[in-house]
């Protein structure tokens, strides 16, 4: 018997793996964030068992799991995007771990993936930015040392900024003094769904279009000059000339 932690994708249902579909589909117990996964990436399953998780606390989930180790039977456990960020799974694996439950996880298309694709940019381009930084803003739940907004904004990489949007004016403030007020920013809402949208500005004015889409939920926040810069050199992978393993 395993327990299956499997990425659903951003929210578009054929963002799934392979993999990920062929599990849900044979697993005869499903366990899945309702609240972000929609019902459509459980299409052609088999299970006798599917559970929101979103109606469910800890305790309830591991009880469910339990249950279907006892009968041997595997568990599909579905989260949004990638199960390894941002996906609640470290307190059910530490769970896992102690009841002696096999797991594994299977990874998923990340909501930064699909925002990137929304907007039609790469986000690593050479001489702009080489590094992404997966963040979120500290609100309730504090950041640990060295991991505040302001001290990542300082390295100039490209930020993806989770769980931030209620608190648009105060990151705008932490980033100003590194990006500075002409820095492009793009928030993007439910990345994938039906009904995606975004918008694109700058920290100077990003706070007022954000306002005018009336997002409130859901959205992701992209900041770094690679979202709108064609200033950039050729990568050396495709330039004529350069020679590697597969190229002479």
């Amino acid at each position: 018997m395993t327990v299956y932690f499997i990425g659903a994708g951003p929210g578009d249902p054929e963002l799934i793996t392979v993999k990920g579909q062929r599990l849900i589909r044979q697993c005869p117990v499903i366990i899945f964030a309702g609240s972000l996964v929609p019902e459509a990436v459980l299409d052609g399953h088999t299970a006798h068992q599917v559970h929101n998780s979103a109606e469910l606390h800890l305790q309830q989930i591991i009880e469910i799991i339990q249950q279907a180790h006892a009968h041997g039977e595997d568990v599909a456990r579905v989260h949004s995007g990638d199960p390894g960020l941002y996906g609640a799974i470290g307190e059910q694996i530490r769970c896992l771990r102690e009841h002696g439950i096999d797991y594994q996880i299977i990874p998923g298309v990340t909501a930064t993936a699909a925002c990137a694709a929304l907007l039609g940019v790469e986000l690593t381009l050479p001489d702009v930015a080489q590094t992404v930084i997966l963040t979120r803003y500290g609100d309730k739940s504090p950041m640990p040392p060295g991991e505040s907004l302001a001290s990542l904004a300082q390295h100039g990489a490209t930020l993806a900024i989770h769980l931030g949007l209620k608190n648009l004016g105060k990151i705008v403030a932490e980033l100003l003094p590194s990006y500075g007020a002409e820095c492009p920013v793009a928030v993007i809402h439910k990345a994938s769904w039906p009904d995606q949208d975004f918008v694109l500005g700058t920290l100077a004015d990003i706070q007022d279009k954000v306002a005018a889409k009336d997002f409130r939920r859901s959205a992701l926040i992209l900041v770094g000059h690679v979202l709108q810069t064609d200033s950039f050199a050729d990568s050396a992978l495709y330039r004529a000339g350069h020679a590697h393993l597969y190229r002479s």
